[in-house]
């Protein structure tokens, strides 16, 4: 059976709507506004070869005010046409709900209940736009780099501005059609990764992903375990790996290249400028999608530091810790700026779902502190909102989903981002499945 059609990974088929939630301990009062997920939720059995970035996506939501859990909510994405429903981000700009996903998708607008409204182009950003967007602090223009296989070996970085529209846009030629699922943003570059998952075309055809047909040990475990695959990319060995800083107001001739050691980044946590380096902080892979064919399931995966000497031409890179991770977060009024602390997901050794854990780096110290929150929980993705405007770095709630499977229900718990202690916790009326990603969109 296929391992992310079940447990805590399995589709749930009711929308909800639940009043007046029941909260354990004490919501901060000057949170006004929703906290918002996405992930794939398939509305019938997709079969075996489903590969989890393909389900139709679902939004969940939960409205705080006054110190109170006002409402919760879930809710399909619904399409138009052939449009596939976005399923791995949502989040508010220019006072929209937007959900998104990667790879030529469309935009989608969502009510402020969650509801579909339709496709939003955003000024049409050519090849369709991205899952990771990210805002300028200063600015608030949303900057991105979009992949499609369409594009063949083009990429393309826009810039949305406040308005809702792009405001500019330019083409980058990678090496060939890689799955670009984030990129960084500095002061003066956004970073484009250009690494070894790529557009696999034998796989559209019905033949075996291209690590496969590289090796006859792999055949024989991918028949005996069933990995087969609709998501045509796939680990290419032979595919350099590499980092592009592109000036913010610059082309395609403009980008520096950078050679890295093979590896997959799903994620960035931050990236700022130090003098002539650039410094970015992700979540590495060693592999992905080599192996395991509906899913990134290919071993552990480290926050991680690549250094860009922009002088000499040269990148550093460092492990920060041994924990195994994913969905990295940072408080956002810092981004492309210098950061001290980072928080994540805690991911089991398996690498196919997350634990118990809530992770909270200090960069500078070279310190993690590991908060678990209880044997058999699964923590999803929990993203920092500040206490005030202009409180510190980590003076502030981190938010996010659990799921308990002995309840068989999830909350959406809060916890103190300095000491990773208990805030409080809304208990909801039903389970939310493993997914992808959330933010908290305040009340304008």
């Amino acid at each position: 059976m296929n391992r992310y059609l079940l447990d805590g990974f399995a589709p749930v088929h009711e929308e909800l709507t639940a009043f007046d939630l029941e909260v354990t301990g004490t919501l901060p009062d000057h949170l006004d506004g929703r906290y918002l997920r996405i992930g794939p939720n398939p509305a019938t059995d997709p079969g075996e070869d489903y590969h989890w970035f393909l389900g139709e996506g679902m939004v969940h939501g939960v409205r705080l005010q006054d110190g109170r859990a006002r409402w919760y909510r879930n809710r399909y994405v619904r399409p138009r046409g052939e449009d596939f429903a976005p399923n791995t981000n949502v989040f508010e700009h220019a006072g929209r709900t937007l959900a998104v996903v990667e790879a030529g998708g469309t935009p989608y607008a969502l009510t402020a209940e969650l509801d579909t409204v339709g496709p939003c182009d955003l000024g049409t950003v050519t090849g369709g736009y991205t899952a990771h967007p990210h805002q300028d602090p200063d600015t608030g223009e949303l900057h991105a780099i979009s992949y499609s296989w369409t594009r063949g070996n083009l990429v393309d970085y826009s810039v949305v501005g406040t308005d809702g529209r792009v405001r500019h846009q330019v083409e980058v030629e990678v090496t060939g059609s890689p799955m670009v699922h984030d990129c960084a943003l500095t002061e003066h570059y956004v970073v484009v990764y250009d690494l070894p998952v790529t557009f696999d075309l034998g796989m559209v055809a019905g033949e075996a992903p291209r690590p496969l047909q590289a090796t006859d040990r792999l055949i024989d475990q991918t028949l005996r375990t069933g990995t087969a695959s609709r998501l045509p990319y796939s680990w290419d060995a032979d595919y350099p790996a590499r980092i592009g800083l592109l000036p913010r107001d610059g082309g395609n001739v403009d980008v520096r290249w950078f050679e890295i050691d093979q590896c997959y980044v799903f994620h960035t946590l931050n990236a700022y400028e130090d003098g002539s380096d650039v410094v970015i902080d992700v979540v590495r892979h060693d592999r992905m999608f080599a192996t395991d064919f509906t899913g990134p399931n290919e071993g552990p995966a480290y926050l991680t530091r690549f250094t860009i000497d922009t002088a000499a031409g040269t990148v550093r890179e460092h492990r920060f810790d041994e924990h195994s991770q994913e969905f990295p977060r940072h408080d956002e009024r810092l981004t492309g700026r210098r950061h001290r602390y980072g928080y994540a997901a805690g991911v089991l050794a398996a690498g196919i779902r997350t634990g118990d854990s809530v992770l909270k780096h200090d960069l500078v110290a070279g310190t993690t502190t590991e908060r678990r929150l209880g044997a058999g929980r699964e923590v999803s993705e929990f993203c920092f909102v500040p206490s005030s405007a202009d409180a510190a770095e980590d003076d502030g709630v981190l938010m996010g989903y659990v799921f308990d499977p002995a309840t068989g229900t999830s909350d959406l718990v809060l916890l103190d981002a300095g000491t990773l202690e208990d805030v409080a916790a809304v208990h909801l009326p039903g389970r939310v499945p493993a997914g992808f990603h959330g933010n908290w969109a305040p009340t304008a």
